[in-house]
């Protein structure tokens, strides 16, 4: 997952920020909705809920929109019933991925993912051949400027299970229940996080040093996240600094 926050960090550099951030806002609101439309429009109570307006928060959406999302999800009957599905696939260089999906279509969207992965060289898996080796964490990234030390200290006080030097960042692993209260934590120690997500950490990894393999990855990931049907794609790769800066150009 590092190489995948790594490549969003220079999508966002590349001036793409904007566009991503409307496309994360639409992706929210679906969540939202559906959350809302399943299990009621309290967090309180809506346990799924409650972890989807932390999510949306946490990108920076705004309360007037979560709001609406929700009382949308409550009162609106527009006749689309939405499916919740993950796909398995594998990508160039034996790089897997988990992608989550929302969608009132099933076979239109199992067809583009498929598309997606056939043009550019990777194959969709059978269930459960890539699944397995994913579990869900909280990960956070915090300034490499503040004192391992004293993060360590406080992070590991607040229910962080690991922390480890991303080079640029520092990487800190909890419970994913726990992530936005761990950013909260430290936030107000004036340790800046510059990510807090609940999402899908691989217990392996694999390292792309081959750049078309890298180039291939990376244009699977951006074909996907263009997709409004897909809400999270997950994967295991790690892109050395060097290989993903020329990747990117």
């Amino acid at each position: 997952m590092s190489g995948h926050s790594k490549w969003a960090t220079i999508k966002h550099k590349k001036g793409a920020a904007d566009k991503a951030r409307g496309k994360v806002f639409a992706k929210l609101s679906r969540q939202l909705e559906v959350a809302a439309k399943d299990g009621g429009g309290d967090p309180a109570t809506n346990a799924t809920l409650r972890t989807i307006v932390l999510k949306a928060k946490a990108s920076q959406m705004t309360k007037d929109a979560i709001d609406r999302a929700i009382k949308r999800g409550m009162g609106a009957d527009d006749g689309k019933i939405y499916e919740s599905i993950t796909y398995e696939a594998y990508a160039p260089g034996g790089v897997a991925m988990l992608i989550d999906v929302l969608t009132d279509n099933r076979n239109r969207t199992a067809a583009d993912v498929r598309v997606i992965f056939s043009k550019l060289g990777g194959a969709m898996a059978e269930p459960g051949a890539v699944g397995w080796q994913f579990s869900r964490k909280g990960v956070l990234q915090v300034a490499h400027e503040v004192s391992e030390d004293a993060l360590m200290s406080l992070a590991l006080e607040n229910g962080a299970e690991d922390i480890t030097d991303d080079h640029d960042s520092w990487r800190v692993v909890c419970d994913s229940h726990s992530v936005y209260d761990l950013k909260a934590t430290l936030d107000a120690a004036g340790m800046a996080v510059s990510s807090a997500v609940s999402t899908m950490v691989s217990s392996l990894t694999v390292p792309l040093t081959n750049l078309k393999d890298a180039k291939a990855v990376l244009h699977i990931l951006d074909e996907l996240e263009e997709n409004d049907d897909v809400q999270d794609v997950y994967a295991n790769f790690d892109i050395p600094a060097d290989i993903l800066a020329e990747a990117a150009q």
